[in-house]
């Protein structure tokens, strides 16, 4: 038995990429979980999850949106009885220098990337705390630990998630609600697909990438998936506070093989 069957889970941006692999993987798990998201899944991938253990709801959702997202938390609670879990994983990419990034384009990327995390945690956490304590899982990246050029916006907003994920462990332990985040590498996902098609490099520019990784390759979301449910299982009792860093070995050293 999983120890996430039967629990509800709140997921923000669970339309594709990494929190669509999430909310099949909970679902596949028997959880049942509400997904907050302005677009709908492929409709195969929406179809596979129907035939999943768990249910899944699918509302929309806009995370700046403070309305949207009580509508979302409480749609949870009233439909699943309750919230035990919250992984706040919408996020979008923003590129740019602090001279070329556009105001509009670093409030767009605070505003979903930070903002959005933060009204999560605003309207899950009373759920939460009614249902005896739980866990929050929040999604920054190993952008929050070192920088990338040309993506100020997206490194500040991540380095701040790391920020808010401490202070909330923090606020939160006392109501038995642990409060972690997410760090990933390069996953195999539609946004990291977009950034390689920017950099028009082709097979090279994938093998170089690879060769980053202690373990050759990068990520696949199915597996960041089965980490994601563990750390909000009730398996992981004493970790709270902390960033996973799941990068495949990138941040571990220098890649001296190619």
């Amino acid at each position: 038995m999983s120890s996430i069957e039967g629990r509800s889970i709140v997921v923000t941006g669970g339309a594709d990429g990494i929190g669509l692999a999430c909310v099949e993987e909970f679902a596949r798990q028997g959880a049942n979980v509400t997904v907050g998201d302005l677009k709908r899944p492929p409709a195969d991938r929406e179809e596979g999850i129907a035939q999943l253990p768990g249910q899944v709801r699918f509302v929309t959702c806009d995370v700046t949106r403070s309305d949207d997202v009580k509508a979302l938390a409480d749609t949870a609670a009233s439909t699943f009885g309750g919230i035990k879990s919250l992984f706040a994983n919408a996020g979008i990419e923003g590129n740019g220098s602090v001279e070329t990034c556009s105001e509009e384009d670093w409030d767009r990327v605070l505003a979903v990337n930070l903002k959005g995390i933060f009204l999560a945690g605003k309207h899950c956490v009373p759920h939460i705390r009614a249902a005896g304590g739980g866990s929050i899982l929040n999604m920054a990246s190993v952008s929050a630990f070192w920088g990338e050029p040309n993506t100020v916006a997206y490194n500040a907003s991540k380095g701040a998630v790391l920020g808010l994920t401490r202070a909330m462990a923090m606020d939160h332990g006392p109501d038995n609600i642990r409060v972690n985040c997410l760090a990933p590498g390069f996953h195999d996902t539609g946004m990291v697909q977009r950034f390689f098609a920017d950099l028009r490099g082709g097979d090279e520019l994938i093998h170089r990438v690879n060769s980053l990784m202690a373990v050759r390759r990068i990520g696949r979301p199915e597996e960041l998936a089965r980490f994601a449910a563990f750390i909000l299982s009730d398996e992981n009792q004493y970790v709270t506070g902390a960033a996973m860093v799941l990068d495949g070995g990138m941040s571990a050293g220098y890649p001296w093989q190619e």
